[in-house]
């Protein structure tokens, strides 16, 4: 499963990415993907993508995104306190919720 974060540069979100892949490790979840990266590529990967979640600094584009996505699989905006905190447990909670893997 692939787990898009998209942000202005990509460089925010990489902490959280950090943090997301220690709670998956830790729920023995091998075949999780998470990946962060500026939402001028998202066009790119968006065919691989199982979910996709816009930092908070960029929720005015989820519109967009919707669009570019079309469909193909869920977008949702990272909840900001779980984003300042680094919450990368809450994070993923919610990715999987999306999928209905949890």
């Amino acid at each position: 499963m692939n787990i898009y974060l998209v942000c202005n540069a990509g460089m925010s979100t990489s902490i959280l990415v950090k943090k997301m892949q220690e709670a998956a490790a830790k729920k023995g979840l091998t075949d999780v993907h998470i990946e962060a990266f500026s939402v001028e590529i998202l066009d790119e990967r968006v065919d691989t993508a199982d979910v996709v979640l816009l930092g908070p600094q960029i929720r005015h584009m989820l519109g967009d995104v919707q669009k570019v996505v079309n469909g193909k699989c869920p977008v949702d905006v990272i909840d900001m306190r779980d984003y300042g905190m680094i919450r990368g447990d809450k994070v993923l909670e919610k990715a999987l919720k999306l999928v209905g893997k949890e």
